[in-house]
């Protein structure tokens, strides 16, 4: 039977967290909100609903909600053609391609942005499948978007590993029932990827590369 590395793409595979925060202060500004980058940096890696309910209150006019993601989706987007992978990226998903891993994507992000995070990793080679916000109807923190990804990988949780930086990918994760590692380059904080499930941290895709045997994505698992 196969095994899957299932992979969050912001903060974990490409260094977008805080263009993400960015973006969202000044839609929230334009908006006239009043919201302090660090409440939106806490909430990046959810939904966009689900991120503004998140940082204003779940009480919010569905006409609001789509203008403050739209005005996110447009100001994000100025960004598409240069967006930076993080150190180690390709490598790492090349190296657990060849040494047999089912490297699936399950992220927030769909459609162009999608595309735009799959240019800057340059691995297409070594992606089995990804689950994207398309494909399914609950987010992060819900398992469906891990779920659905073991359903592409045609593997069960028990032989899947899930790697991501914030709070919310390792709660989906841990619902999902695999096995989860955290990386710090989404700029959350060890104790609390390990409060909210991460069996193992890393600094960021090159260090979990450098320690590959010792971590639970080993060849031998």
């Amino acid at each position: 039977m196969g095994r899957a590395a299932v992979f969050d793409v912001d903060g974990t595979l490409v260094d977008t967290n805080h263009l993400h925060v960015t973006t969202w202060w000044e839609a929230f500004r334009q908006a006239g909100h009043d919201v302090e980058m660090h409440a939106i940096h806490r909430a990046v890696g959810l939904a966009s609903g689900d991120l503004i309910a998140h940082v204003l209150g779940e009480s919010r006019d569905p006409d609001e909600v789509s203008a403050l993601s739209a005005a996110h989706r447009s100001l994000y987007g100025t960004y598409f053609e240069r967006l930076p992978a993080l150190r180690g990226a390709g490598r790492l998903l090349r190296r657990l391609d060849h040494d047999g891993w089912s490297v699936v994507l399950a992220t927030s992000a769909g459609g162009s942005e999608l595309s735009a995070l799959r240019r800057a990793i340059d691995a297409d080679d070594a992606i089995t499948a990804t689950a994207s916000a398309d494909d399914v109807d609950a987010s992060k923190p819900a398992p469906d978007p891990v779920e659905h990804a073991l359903e592409l990988a045609g593997v069960p949780a028990e032989r899947a590993v899930f790697v991501g930086d914030t709070v919310w990918d390792m709660r989906a994760g841990t619902r999902a029932g695999v096995r989860c590692v955290g990386v710090l380059s989404g700029g959350i904080p060890r104790a609390d990827l390990e409060a909210a499930g991460a069996e193992a941290v890393y600094r960021d895709p090159a260090h979990l590369l450098a320690s590959l045997e010792e971590s639970p994505l080993a060849a031998d698992v």
